[in-house]
C-alpha cells in the first residue's frame, strides 16, 4: 500500500518551520534597527558675533543672548563635513570672555577649532558708531587712532595668551583663526550714516591691521589663518550684492556678515582649512 505523500510532506514542512521560526524571531530586531552611526570628529567654534552669526537675522533659542545662528559658518561647515559641533561663539565676546566662558569646551579630544576674536577688544563697534555720525559732531579719526594703537600695542599679547591656552588644551587639534573683512567700498548709501570716503578707507585699513596681527599670532602657534578680505571684495556695504549688512534694524545686525557673507564668504574659506586632524 503506498505511503500518503501529503502527510509526509506536511510533516517535513512543520519540522522545517519549527527550526527556522526561532531563528527568524531572533534576527527580526536586527533587521529593523538602523546601524548606529559614530559621532563625527569634534569641532569647537569659539569667538564673537562674526562667528556666532549676528547679521543673519535668525538665531537659535538656546537660553542665551549669544545670537548663534544655523546660518553661521561654524554650523554650515560642521554640517558639510560631518563634524560634531560644540558651538560656543557668542555676540560681544572678547579674548577675556572667550577664555572665561568658552575655552573649557576645548579638550584633548577636540579635533578642530575655529576662533574669531579681537574686534571687540579693539572697540570696533564703538569706532563704527562714532564714525557714522556727521563729521562736525564726531571724532572719527581719534577713535580710529585709539583702536589702531590698541591693535598694535596691546592686542598681540592678549592673542598670544589665548592661542597658547588653546594649544595647551588641544595640542593635536587643527586650529583656524578667522579674520575680518573690509566693511566699506568707498560710498555710503545708507540714510542715517555719514561715512566719508576717507573715513571708510581708514576703517578698512584698521581691519587690515587687525588681520595682520591675527595672522602673525596664529602663525607663531602653528595655527591656520582664514583671511576673508579678498572674498568680500565687491560684496561690502553698498555694493550691488552685499555680503555685509549696512545700517540695520535692529542696529545689532549692522556691519555684520549676512547669510551670503557666511555661506559664500566664510564657509568656503574655513572649510578648505579645517581639515587634516588625525
Amino acid at each position: 500500500m503506498p505511503l500518503a505523500p501529503t502527510r509526509s510532506v506536511g510533516h517535513r514542512i512543520r519540522l522545517l518551520l519549527a527550526g527556522i521560526l526561532p531563528v527568524l524571531a531572533a534576527l527580526a530586531p536586527l533587521a529593523v534597527q538602523a546601524p548606529a552611526q559614530a559621532a563625527g570628529p569634534s569641532y569647537v567654534a569659539l569667538g564673537d558675533s562674526y562667528a556666532s552669526g549676528v547679521g543673519t537675522r535668525s538665531y537659535i533659542s538656546d537660553g542665551t543672548s549669544c545670537q548663534r545662528s544655523t546660518y553661521a559658518y561654524p554650523y554650515l561647515v560642521a554640517a558639510q563635513k560631518g563634524y560634531t559641533l560644540n558651538f560656543k561663539a557668542c555676540s560681544g565676546a572678547t579674548t577675556s570672555t572667550v577664555t572665561n566662558s568658552q575655552l573649557s569646551a576645548v579638550t584633548s579630544t577636540t579635533k578642530y577649532v575655529t576662533i574669531s576674536v579681537g574686534g571687540n577688544d579693539a572697540g570696533f563697534s564703538s569706532v563704527i558708531t562714532e564714525c557714522a555720525q556727521p563729521g562736525w559732531m564726531s571724532n572719527c579719526d581719534g577713535a580710529i587712532n585709539t583702536a589702531q594703537s590698541f591693535i598694535n600695542n596691546t592686542l598681540p599679547g592678549r592673542l598670544n595668551t589665548l592661542y597658547a591656552s588653546i594649544d595647551s588644551r588641544a595640542p593635536n587639534a587643527v586650529v583656524v583663526v578667522t579674520g575680518y573683512p573690509r566693511v566699506f567700498m568707498g560710498e555710503d548709501c545708507n540714510a542715517g550714516t555719514w561715512f566719508s570716503p576717507s573715513e571708510q578707507t581708514r576703517l578698512n585699513q584698521t581691519a587690515d591691521l587687525l588681520n595682520a596681527k591675527l595672522s602673525s599670532a596664529a602663525a607663531a602657534k602653528g595655527f591656520k589663518f582664514a583671511n576673508p578680505t579678498s572674498r568680500f571684495i565687491d560684496h561690502a556695504v553698498c555694493d550691488d550684492v552685499e555680503w555685509i549688512n549696512g545700517l540695520s534694524n535692529p542696529v545689532s545686525e549692522s556691519y555684520h556678515p549676512n547669510r551670503l557673507g557666511q555661506s559664500s564668504g566664510y564657509k568656503p574659506l574655513v572649510s578648505t582649512l579645517l581639515v587634516g586632524a588625525a
